[in-house]
């Protein structure tokens, strides 16, 4: 007798989901160029390496505090920096903690070095840049609880540098007109988002003094310094290089080429590692195991690592963050053997 139908509902069924996309771990790889960079530069090195899909932020600092810890007190270091950027008060902390532990600082910057990365890198005696380096200008942009909305539904980010050209095209536009150019800004961007912008523009300008005074001791060629990364560029992501850093009053030096080489193959380890690891489940679910940020020194090595789910909710047309175990991880390569554990940071 053939056994009875058994209604099942699709909610019922459970979805099979293929295993997530793992980055590779390359400790391995990483730790031999390390040591022949430390031993070309005749001093430790520690790397600080972010993806595109990461930003420097203050859980970076306590990150860099458990290198230096192993550490201990040294006459010099090297600090290999490639950021797009992120905060730079983050940065300010690490000059700090840098500072305590480190007498003489070389930054080496062999490729992108912008926005809060620029700041890191004034805190440092001297800067070498490869033929691909570029710093960048300072100057603020952010993203407000009240800012206007683009056609993703998301906020916007707003630069004081685009404010103050409004203004300023305005007022030289209407030069008889008795009408306020920020009552006619005011409909598309809230007085509370510009007042925001103009403090954090006062801000990165302080910071950027801060800094500098770790070790200039003339306050009037910091603050210029300052000033000029601040507003003295009409693109945030102007390239500095070499030649201008110098113009502008940077201790900067070419790099030698041997370094560079050695720079460009830890580079291109960390980016293999920081690929790509998303895991699309169907058209509105996916998983992010991407490694986004890697900070390394003899022996050891921190990274943080993504995983979350990502959802697409339609009815408000963007994409929210679901299940968030993303972490900081601590990698030891101990007698060829690799130990990987949590880095517990908050």
């Amino acid at each position: 007798m053939p056994n009875p139908s058994v209604s099942v509902s699709v909610s019922e069924v459970a979805v099979i989901r293929p295993a997530a996309t793992k980055p590779p771990m390359l400790i391995e790889r990483t730790q031999p160029v390390l040591d022949k960079l430390s031993t070309l530069l005749g001093e430790p090195v520690i790397t600080y390496w972010i993806s595109g899909k990461g930003s420097i932020c203050q859980s970076d600092v306590a990150s860099l505090y458990a290198l230096l810890r192993n550490m201990g007190s040294i006459d010099r270091l090297s600090l290999f920096v490639k950021s797009d950027g992120g905060s730079g008060q983050a940065s300010l902390r690490m000059v700090n903690l840098l500072r305590r532990y480190v007498k003489h600082l070389t930054v080496l910057a062999p490729l992108e070095c912008q926005s809060a990365a620029t700041m890191l890198a004034l805190g440092a005696d001297k800067i070498l840049m490869g033929p691909l380096a570029h710093l960048s200008a300072v100057d603020t942009s952010l993203t407000h609880d009240l800012s206007p909305i683009d056609r993703d539904n998301d906020r916007v980010s707003v630069s004081n540098d685009e404010l103050l050209r409004v203004i300023r095209l305005w007022t030289e536009q209407a030069k008889d007109s008795t009408t306020n150019p920020y009552a006619a800004l005011f409909p598309y961007v809230h007085p509370l988002v510009i007042g925001a912008v103009d403090r954090s523009s006062a801000l990165s300008t302080r910071i950027c003094e801060e800094i500098l005074s770790y070790h200039m001791s003339d306050k009037d060629r910091a603050r210029e310094i300052s000033n000029n990364l601040n507003a003295g560029y009409p693109s945030h992501n102007y390239p500095i290089t070499l030649r201008e850093a110098k113009r502008i009053g940077l201790n900067v030096e070419p790099m030698e080429d041997n370094v560079n080489a050695l720079l460009f193959e830890l580079n291109e380890i960390y980016s293999e590692m920081g690929q790509s690891a998303s895991t699309d489940y169907d058209e509105k679910n996916s998983h992010d195991n991407s490694i986004i940020k890697v900070m390394e020194a003899s022996g050891t090595m921190v990274y943080y690592q993504l995983d979350k789910d990502w959802h697409y909710r339609s009815e408000e047309r963007r994409w929210v963050a679901l299940n968030e175990k993303s972490q900081w991880r601590k990698a030891d390569l101990t007698n060829g053997k690799v130990a990987i554990s949590q880095l517990h940071v908050r």
